[in-house]
């Protein structure tokens, strides 16, 4: 199809150096030239946009304000009656993926936390939507309606695209209503964009704006190969820089949202970081790309693969590998128990070593242990793949929306990296500060936005 669209631009320059056309004649465009009818990607997008889809959130969060606690300010200041919560509302985008069983594809950042999910259809009606599952770490969601009629997108593999294929981006910019755009793939297996954990977009430069998040990404056979997600800019709006998730990793982690609520990683066990020119020197070796193992724990899958500290990483499943963050998103992309292909440096000698991973097994508290104003939160160890990051902490795994932690404002995903002005580096660490039960309980908190302090009543 790219080919005849070409051939066709061809024929319609051609015959417009050659002649001038009427008057008349130029107030539209003619249906052919030289017999050949004009290119239009309408009749693929008649099939395409039924599936793509208006979300619409509704979620309910607590004012925090440390004055309403007080019934002597409240009742000198007239706030008896004052709203104690607040509802945000958002918009975004997601495209059916199965018709049958109402499955529609989108973002976490679109509906991760929502009390309440609308969908409207381009045909114009509503349903509820209900979460199935949200995946933070890929930013991927899966919303389920209860609906006839349905129109779902094929899924494309995503691997055979290539820079400069032709792409299409459908979905709801600013709340205007359906929009399409076009473009072209600018380039593959972007990463290190901040935002979610594991990375490897395809970056185009299809207009994609606020709104857009979680809608399709399509070839011009009209088949789904990116969820839209995210664009570079400094103003917030498109500057042709947008990024979109492949659906090879998006119907991964539908697969196991579905099937389990959650998605299960698999673990290395490896912590690395990425070759300075000094490492570089040291080991002898010829450039700076790969990553050197710096932490191999007991009993892991790299352990068993015969790992070694000091051994350099240079490739995954036959795929060069260039720094520590690339192998922290190849392996954080691959379910527990997949094997992985890898090709080490050990003394200057190439080494073949086979990785069984194995699931991710993280030591978790209960906050209500700790102190309870921390009930209704669970704590956890860092992942493998945030520590190889060089992220330090305790993770949030689960804050009831009902818990005073969500009503001052935390959430899930959030790291806690310290108790009033000490540090935070593992669950002992908060276990030992929280015992103290101090009269205030301020947390530093690391989020996307970055540091900021966080007072739980």
């Amino acid at each position: 199809m790219q080919a005849r669209l070409l051939r066709s631009f061809t024929a319609l320059f051609a015959a417009a150096s050659l002649a001038v056309l009427p008057m008349h004649a130029r107030a539209g465009m003619p249906p052919a030239v030289n017999g050949q009818p004009l290119p239009s990607l309408a009749p693929m997008l008649e099939k395409v946009t039924p599936a793509v889809v208006n979300i619409s959130t509704k979620t309910r969060v607590r004012v925090s304000n440390p004055f309403f606690n007080d019934p002597v300010f409240r009742q000198f200041f007239g706030l008896q009656g004052v709203p104690r919560e607040k509802v945000e509302q958002s918009l975004g985008s997601g495209v059916i993926v199965d018709a049958a069983k109402g499955y529609i594809l989108t973002n976490n950042h679109v509906v991760g936390g929502a009390d309440d999910i609308m969908v409207t259809l381009q045909d114009g009606r509503n349903f509820k939507g209900t979460l199935v599952g949200t995946d933070p770490g890929t930013d991927v969601a899966v919303v389920k309606i209860n609906a006839d009629k349905l129109q779902a997108l094929p899924v494309a593999d995503s691997s055979a695209l290539r820079v400069g294929d032709f792409v299409v981006a459908v979905g709801d910019p600013f709340g205007l209503g359906q929009t399409v755009t076009s473009g072209i793939v600018s380039a593959l297996r972007r990463s290190g964009l901040g935002g979610s954990s594991f990375q490897n977009f395809i970056q185009t430069d299809a207009s994609i704006n606020p709104g857009n998040s979680g809608g399709a990404l399509v070839n011009l056979r009209g088949e789904l190969v990116g969820i839209n997600t995210m664009i570079l800019s400094p103003s917030g709006g498109n500057i042709g820089i947008g990024f979109a998730i492949p659906t090879d990793i998006a119907t991964e982690v539908m697969q196991q949202l579905i099937a389990h609520g959650k998605v299960s990683r698999g673990s290395l066990g490896a912590q690395t970081q990425d070759i300075t020119p000094n490492i570089a020197r040291m080991l002898k070796l010829k450039s700076n790309e790969g990553a050197v193992v710096t932490r191999v724990l007991p009993g892991s899958a790299a352990d068993r693969a015969g790992l070694e500290v000091g051994d350099v990483i240079t490739s995954v499943n036959g795929q060069s590998l260039q720094n520590s963050d690339q192998l922290s998103n190849i392996v954080g992309l691959l379910p527990a128990n997949s094997a992985v292909n890898l090709t080490a440096l050990r003394n200057g000698a190439p080494r073949k070593l086979t990785a069984q991973l194995t699931p991710q097994k993280l030591a978790t508290l209960d906050g209500a242990k700790l102190d309870p104003r921390l009930a209704g939160v669970t704590f956890s160890d860092l992942s493998d793949e945030q520590t190889s990051q060089g992220v330090t902490g305790v993770t949030l795994s689960a804050v009831n929306p009902n818990s005073r932690a969500a009503q001052a404002g935390l959430s899930t995903g959030d790291v806690i990296v310290g108790i009033g002005n000490r540090r935070i580096t593992s669950l002992r660490d908060l276990q030992g500060l929280a015992a103290a039960r101090p009269r205030q309980l301020v947390l530093l908190v690391a989020t996307d936005e970055g540091l900021n302090y966080v007072v739980v009543q």
